[in-house]
């Protein structure tokens, strides 16, 4: 009877066939329209990635064809890009006569030069980034005391960070006041003396050259200029 009636129940209250099936078909109506959408962004940014590539190939193109522009045709001798044995001429012979040379002067930067990094001239510091570190390379570390790289160049490129008497103003008041401060408290003045009693703890330090373990030297005291008697050649 127990199981009769739980089986009745279930089939009654709980597990309704008729809502599963309603529930299971707005899933599979839900899931295509999910899948419709997501199929739309995948194109939509396929598109976009094919238009920054044509973008950026047509950049480099103009780049080629600016940095290239001593290649163009002129009217006596034809460029390398305008064959005359082609019945029309090439492509980017048509781009060098569009394009502007190449400027050498030092305000104007391309744009693929203004990516690089100006490392080499030190013009700005480095920026330390916080994402990710990349692997380390295997390599053996040279032998010697040296630091870290990132160590050196975080104290070669430290944030200067100057003292009051720096960064103040000359004609500023408290650095007016500290100066007087400085000559009414003055700390290198030595301690007058007189002469009798100036040199009293002192202690005698001979001079290495007169005394010694081999007696003292008679030259400069008694005499000024070195006799040997024994390599006389005569008495006289």
């Amino acid at each position: 009877i127990q199981k009769m009636w739980r089986g009745y129940y279930v089939r009654k209250y709980i597990h309704n066939y008729y809502a599963l099936k309603k529930y299971l078909a707005a899933i599979s109506v839900n899931n295509e329209i999910v899948r419709n959408e997501l199929q739309e962004y995948t194109e939509m940014k396929e598109n976009e990635e094919k238009r920054k590539d044509l973008e950026k190939k047509e950049m480099e193109r103009k780049y080629q064809a600016r940095k290239m522009h001593y290649l163009l045709s002129t009217e006596q001798i034809a460029g390398i890009y305008n064959s005359p044995f082609r019945k029309s001429p090439d492509p980017m012979e048509l781009l060098l006569r569009k394009s502007k040379p190449l400027s050498h002067t030092r305000q104007e930067k391309s744009s693929f030069a203004s990516e690089l990094y100006g490392w080499p001239t030190c013009r700005k510091p480095p920026t330390f980034s916080t994402a990710q570190p990349l692997p380390p390379i295997v390599r053996q570390k040279p032998q010697g005391p040296f630091r870290d790289t990132a160590e050196v160049l975080r104290q070669r490129y430290k944030p200067l960070e100057p003292t009051f008497h720096v960064a103040a103003a000359i004609n500023s008041p408290l650095k007016k006041e500290f100066r007087r401060e400085e000559w009414r408290n003055c700390i290198h003045d030595n301690e007058f003396l007189p002469f009798s009693s100036y040199h009293k703890n002192e202690k005698y330090d001979p001079s290495i050259h007169r005394s010694g373990k081999y007696g003292q030297e008679a030259y400069g005291i008694k005499h000024f200029r070195e006799v040997q008697p024994k390599k006389w050649v005569a008495d006289k």
